[in-house]
């Protein structure tokens, strides 16, 4: 029964994240296109945990590898991974990780400290974690310096802290609706 829910909560946020590619991209000279789909890292670490965060992004880039559109902008196949964008999407895994790692430490009293650990979690897993492999994969594919790298994700910052109050928003209303819900796979 529990590997059944779990399989079942690891592909549901796996379509969450198709889902969220279906919202438009912007577009940046950089290279890495501005989308929604970083919020789907931060909502899986926060509400999974861990380890089923991690596997529900690696679900996710399994099947935009083999080919499904299931990044924003209708983009899929290994060539996604070819480009200035690859440290981004190499991240999300790890980001849901730490997301999901960071939200099992912090506290989870009431649906308030919740959502507060959510945005914690989220500014530190899905925001940091994700944008370290992402400067790492601009250095590489894109061929800029550290710095111009670290200044160019930059531009991603603000967006992303919004998604961050945007989890928190989504994780209080958990809490408040589902008070037994084991945020970040917490087992007590």
């Amino acid at each position: 029964m529990k590997s059944s829910r779990s399989l079942a909560l690891v592909s549901l946020f796996a379509a969450l994240m198709a889902v969220l590619g279906l919202i438009p991209k912007i577009d940046l000279p950089l290279g890495v296109p501005i989308t929604l789909q970083s919020l789907g890292v931060m909502l899986a670490g926060c509400l999974l945990g861990p380890k089923r965060g991690l596997q529900a992004l690696l679900l996710f880039l399994v099947a935009v590898a083999l080919g499904l559109p299931l990044l924003s902008g209708g983009r899929g196949g290994f060539g996604v991974f070819m480009t200035p964008s690859t440290g981004y999407l190499i991240g999300y895994p790890f980001g849901a990780f730490v997301t999901g790692w960071m939200m099992s430490m912090l506290p989870g009293t009431t649906p308030r400290s919740t959502a507060v650990s959510a945005f914690i979690a989220s500014s530190l897993g899905g925001l940091l974690t994700v944008h370290a492999f992402g400067v790492a994969g601009l250095v590489k594919l894109a061929h800029l310096s550290w710095t111009q790298a670290f200044l160019g994700t930059l531009v991603f910052v603000p967006g992303d802290l919004i998604k961050c109050a945007l989890c928190a928003m989504v994780v209080h209303t958990v809490a408040r609706g589902v008070p037994d819900w084991h945020f970040g796979g917490r087992t007590t």
